[in-house]
């Protein structure tokens, strides 16, 4: 085997082990026994495991960042295209590297304190948010929750694959049309100002009632001093109204969203 083939069959077994163990439980005792070399071998090419892991991280950053990115940069996309096929590159990526994804969404080892796979995530989220501003801008949507937007689309597609990862029980295409289906509707149907509608509401009621308890309170004050009891006064009527006008939720008239094209 020459320098060059043994340098790759330890990068191979480097990844499995990294993979199915995690950085911090894999030795170099381990790595040599598994790819029946001796210790000095690893040193000789990584100089230790702490090299090796680098080697292996460095590569499938290189894989599925320019995966990742030549889609997100491909010219003329619709807006539900580039997101169908985000999905797809990313989860093809996790199905052809599926041990090189589980090194990278593994939690990173204390000695690598640059946090590669956020790192790219990093730079995926910039990607998708520089997309994102000019999908809202050409909708007249405010692009001031852009940076949050970006960063639920990539989370949405990180942590669904890292769940798929290890639960095969649907194909690609059909998670990749899952992740669409939630992602697509969500954005094709924004909304320009985002409120909460039923958290709080309570409270708004509260308000609501106690306003309205003093604004009757004070009308039958005035009644008493003005009217006679056999003024025909229709306290049912005035109930009725009362209890429409509780239970109308002004934020529900507020159904003011922006259609993303496709």
């Amino acid at each position: 085997m020459t320098a060059l083939q043994r340098r790759e069959q330890l990068i191979t077994v480097g990844r499995s082990l990294f993979a199915a163990k995690g950085f911090e439980a894999v030795s170099v005792e381990e790595i040599a026994a598994t790819a029946k070399v001796s210790k000095p071998i690893v040193y000789e090419h990584f100089g230790g495991k702490e090299g090796l892991y680098a080697v292996v991280v460095d590569r499938e950053m290189q894989t599925l960042t320019g995966a990742m990115m030549d889609t997100l940069a491909a010219p003329a996309q619709g807006s539900r295209q580039i997101v169908e096929n985000a999905a797809m590159a990313f989860l093809n990526y996790i199905e052809e590297h599926t041990e090189g994804f589980q090194v990278l969404a593994r939690d990173r080892p204390t000695t690598d304190p640059s946090g590669s796979f956020n790192s790219l995530l990093g730079d995926v989220s910039i990607r998708v948010e520089d997309l994102l501003v000019r999908a809202f801008k050409r909708h007249k949507i405010p692009a001031k929750g852009v940076p949050y937007y970006a960063q639920m689309l990539v989370g949405l597609m990180v942590f669904t694959g890292q769940y798929w990862a290890t639960h095969r029980k649907m194909s690609k295409e059909q998670l990749a049309a899952y992740i669409v289906n939630l992602a697509w509707n969500g954005l094709s149907r924004m909304e320009a100002k985002p409120q909460l509608r039923y958290v709080g509401d309570a409270d708004r009621r509260k308000r609501r009632d106690e306003s309205t308890t003093d604004s009757r309170e004070t009308d039958d004050h005035e009644d008493h001093e003005t009217n006679s009891p056999y003024s025909g006064h229709d306290d049912g009527a005035e109930n009725v109204s009362t209890t429409e006008h509780i239970d109308a939720n002004p934020d529900d008239n507020d159904t003011s969203t922006h259609t993303i094209d496709e």
